[in-house]
């Protein structure tokens, strides 16, 4: 995801995740992995280390989402090691934190290539993400992201050469489908829309949203928009207050989500509302938010369906990194993924992993079942934890994949 340069809540999180930088290492400080082995970034199967080179952010706005990905990612990565490693061979990761700075950004990935890694983990927006994932694509290093949620995050944005980048987040389409069709499954057949525009993800889960929903019968009434701080969340809100519909689908975050929904709420208004990822975790919600439902990676108020997602989370809670959002797993589940290309493949050499990737259907993680295609190299096929507020208390309710991503322009 992607921030505008002034978010409050975006720094509450920062406050709560603790910036994640102690569990990970500093400002060009190296990981629990210690020193990089001088692979040169892949090649031939060997017995040296695994080297995962991460370029994030641990201090600045996308903090919240990087850094409990990276401290998922350390604690795989301790546990692939206990277990024997991947083909015989050690995993290390190193941690460089680029605080969001382009020119950072750009040379950390240099530096961590230079220095060894294998494969590049990057920042969880493709925007800020980019100057790494040139430096990596462009000297066939594989380039992963934890939670990208675009189509952006491969050949659609960086041409040929994407074929080296791939993101563990789940594609908007597919998002967007699933809750369409949880959705119809309650009945709700007319709809509105609240697209905020400030982000790729954010516009293109409402619109796989809306092209499955009409697709199942559904039929989208009302369809408003904005952009996330301008100022106009409270005509947005009028707008939706005077719609008579079923549900309202969006994908938004930071203060114009509390403003949407609290503002809502306050006017009587309790029609379902429908959101992605984005929506997940507590830190936002008004006093009294209920018939408010969400889709995300995890749960993390301790009623997740998975034991080996709880126990992850009990790992970062004790190294007082739990987590604020579902999304942390997917900086494990990037770990698995890239241990099975490496196992499938037997080395490191980029193009063969990105081959590995783009075959991968079914591949199961921690994070569930995951594929993805030459179309899509952020995860489709999931299984979504669809979630309930109730009293302003998100409650697990049940599994749910997507049927397919919904076709979107």
């Amino acid at each position: 995801m992607r921030g505008t340069t002034r978010w409050s809540l975006l720094l509450a999180l920062v406050l709560a995740f603790g910036l994640a930088a102690a569990a990970c290492g500093g400002d060009d400080d190296e990981g629990d992995g210690g020193e990089a082995a001088e692979t040169g970034g892949g090649g031939e199967a060997t017995d040296e280390p695994i080297v995962i080179g991460a370029a994030v952010d641990l201090t600045g706005q996308m903090a919240p989402f990087d850094g409990p990905a990276v401290t998922a990612a350390q604690i795989q990565v301790d546990k692939l090691n206990e277990e024997g490693g991947v083909a015989g061979r050690e995993l290390q990761l190193r941690v460089i934190d680029h605080q969001l700075d382009p020119e950072r950004t750009k040379s950390a990935a240099i530096e961590l290539i230079d220095d060894g890694a294998d494969v590049l983990l990057v920042t969880c927006d493709v925007d800020f993400a980019t100057p790494a994932v040139q430096e990596a694509i462009t000297r066939g290093v594989l380039a992963v992201a934890p939670c990208i949620g675009t189509d952006q995050m491969g050949p659609e944005r960086f041409g040929d050469q994407g074929k080296l980048a791939f993101s563990i987040g789940n594609v908007a389409q597919d998002e967007g489908a699933a809750m369409a069709e949880y959705a119809i499954d309650q009945g709700w057949m007319r709809a509105a829309t609240a697209t905020d525009n400030v982000i790729v993800y954010f516009q293109d889960v409402v619109k796989a949203f809306a092209a499955r929903y009409t697709e199942l019968g559904g039929e989208v009434v009302v369809e408003e928009s904005w952009t996330q701080g301008d100022g106009t969340i409270q005509n947005v809100v009028s707008a939706l207050d005077n719609a008579n519909v079923d549900v309202i689908a969006t994908s938004t975050a930071f203060d114009d989500m509390p403003a949407m929904v609290g503002g809502l709420r306050s006017l009587g208004n309790d029609t379902p509302i429908i959101c992605g990822w984005s929506c997940d975790g507590n830190y936002w919600l008004p006093e009294g938010t209920d018939n408010f439902y969400l889709v995300t990676y995890a749960s993390v108020f301790g009623d997740d369906p998975s034991d080996e997602v709880k126990e992850l989370i009990t790992a970062m809670e004790e190294q007082d990194q739990a987590p604020g959002t579902g999304g942390f797993v997917t900086g494990a589940a990037a770990i698995d993924a890239i241990a099975a290309a490496v196992e499938e493949t037997g080395g490191t050499e980029g193009e063969a992993l990105a081959d590995a990737f783009e075959g991968f259907e079914g591949l199961e993680t921690i994070s569930g079942e995951i594929s993805f295609s030459e179309e899509f190299h952020s995860v489709f096929g999931r299984e979504y934890r669809v979630m309930e507020v109730q009293n302003s208390q998100p409650s697990f309710v049940e599994l749910r994949a997507a049927s397919s991503p919904a076709e979107i322009e």
